[in-house]
């Protein structure tokens, strides 16, 4: 599996500025060690979706892929104010974090078996 890390530097080849997205899914716990991430998901302010739009298809009307990174237009069934989202991020090694408060709803809203997991390792690092 490819390094988090290194995965991160193909968020640099999208020629973004650092503050137009942030980081989410689970990568907030990749980049802290709580378990690995086999992709980046970011979610992006709204102008910042129509211009990347004009550039690379989209896989769906929300998502559009980029080797290992995966755009969001919104993550709208929990939170629907992606600036807010983005400007309350976590700055960690130069790239805005998803505050894990924010991926433990999401993930406890889900409620999928792996999101479950993730709930239980979330927990357990925010007691820490």
């Amino acid at each position: 599996m490819v390094e988090f890390r290194e995965m991160l530097r193909g968020l640099d080849e999208l020629g973004l500025s650092r503050d137009e997205f942030a980081i989410f899914g689970s990568g907030p716990l990749g980049i802290r060690g709580i378990r690995e991430s086999a992709d980046v998901d970011i979610i992006v302010r709204p102008e910042v979706w129509d211009r990347l739009c004009g550039k690379y298809a989209r896989e769906k009307d929300f998502l559009i892929r980029v080797g290992d990174v995966e755009v969001y237009k919104n993550w709208d069934i929990w939170f629907d104010d992606m600036d807010a989202l983005i400007d309350d991020a976590d700055v960690i090694e130069g790239y805005r974090f998803v505050k894990l408060k924010y991926v433990l709803d999401w993930k406890k809203g889900n409620g999928r078996e792996k999101d479950l997991r993730d709930v239980a390792l979330i927990e357990a690092y925010l007691k820490r």
